[in-house]
This record gives C-alpha cells, sequence and structure tokens, in this order.
C-alpha cells in the first residue's frame, strides 16, 4: 500500500477537531520510502495544526485518479518548530518536503524568506497502519 502512496503527492490529511469530529484538509505531501517519513507543510495558524498540537492522531487518504484505488495510513504526528529564520532546520526540512513534491525551487532564497513569513512549519509521520482498497 506505500508504494502506491509514494507514486502519488496530493491527499486528504484528517485531523481530529475538539468536539472530536474529523477536521479534512487537502495537502500536498511528501514520502521518503528509505526513511518512511511523510511531510506536510502547514502554517502556523491553520486549524489543523491547532488539532495536532492538541491530539497528534492523523490518517492520509490518498487516491487514485479514478477514485477507485486508495489508501488510508494512519500515524502520529510530530510537528518542528516554526520556521523561524530562512537557514533554520524547519526550512531546510521543507526544502526537503518541496523538492519531494515539486523538485528545484526556481529562488531558493525567496522560497526560505516566504517560509518564515508564512509561519511555516512541518507535520512528520511514519505510517502505524494502512489500509484501503489496491486494484485486483
Amino acid at each position: 500500500m506505500l508504494a502506491f502512496v509514494a507514486q502519488q503527492k496530493w491527499g486528504v490529511l484528517a485531523t481530529i477537531k475538539s468536539d472530536g469530529r474529523p477536521q479534512l484538509s487537502n495537502v500536498g505531501y511528501s514520502y521518503d520510502p528509505e526513511t518512511q517519513l511523510f511531510r506536510v507543510s502547514v502554517t502556523a495558524d491553520r486549524a489543523k495544526t491547532r488539532n495536532l498540537e492538541r491530539d497528534p492522531r492523523v490518517t492520509l487518504h490518498v487516491a487514485s485518479k479514478d477514485f477507485w484505488t486508495w489508501v488510508a495510513v494512519e500515524g502520529t504526528a510530530e510537528l518542528t518548530p516554526v520556521a523561524a529564520d530562512p537557514n533554520d532546520p524547519t526550512v531546510e526540512e521543507l526544502v526537503t518536503y518541496y523538492r519531494g513534491i515539486n523538485g528545484e525551487h526556481p529562488d531558493w532564497d525567496e522560497y526560505r524568506a516566504a517560509m518564515v513569513a508564512d509561519r511555516r512549519l512541518v507535520v512528520r509521520f511514519r505510517a502505524e497502519h494502512t489500509y484501503g482498497q489496491l486494484p485486483a
């Protein structure tokens, strides 16, 4: 199932709201098969960030273009510190995330500055349980 997820880069991230209901967000993600680490870029003031600070359980739902193949990946999220300097470890991890989705950026200095201005951080997790429907 992770082989399917590794071939994609867009999904729906589910976190848990304070009332126990799911909060869903469309996200881009990068997956590193070597480390088995998922990364998602978020801003500090988003609902999913606040939800994960309170309850780190997360599910990433990934579907094929025809919607019939899908995989859900459950994990426990860790949050990096908010990006504070263009060369801090959080921004370095955001560069890794970007490369995992889009390859090289045309202006890394601009990207790094935007990550600090946006108050971005990285949600990272490993698959603890997967389920879904793969092609026969």
